[in-house]
């Protein structure tokens, strides 16, 4: 039997899979010398993960709520971002995946916030 700690939560997965994909991009784009968009996105990217870490060892359901409520703004933050990187042709990657895996994380987030509210 696993313990509660032990158990997966699909987005601390989700957002935690994604900081590190987020990670590896800041690295490419460091490489090229842009700092300033690999830093915003840095900062905000591995942010929706420390948020849902905090949300999940909330101290009330009202600081759950404001937690992951924070984490879906910072995703949305990542998508403008992400979005600037695609729309300035900065890299010749594709960046499609990195929408949709921050896109399912803004969706997620908000229907757990929604959902909680309840």
């Amino acid at each position: 039997m696993q313990s509660h700690s032990n158990k997966v939560n699909p987005v601390k997965e989700k957002s935690f899979a994604f900081a590190l994909e987020v990670v590896r991009l800041c690295q490419e784009l460091k490489q090229r010398h842009e700092y300033v968009l690999s830093n915003q996105l840095l900062r905000a990217g591995t942010s929706i993960g420390a948020n849902v870490e905090e949300a999940l060892a909330g101290q009330s359901r009202r600081d759950f709520v404001s937690k992951m409520a924070i984490a879906s703004k910072e995703a949305r933050e990542t998508r403008y971002w992400l979005n600037i990187l695609i729309h300035s042709n900065l890299l010749e990657a594709d960046l499609t995946p990195y929408l949709a895996s921050v896109d399912e994380l803004v969706r997620l987030l908000t229907a757990i916030v929604k959902s909680t509210k309840k």
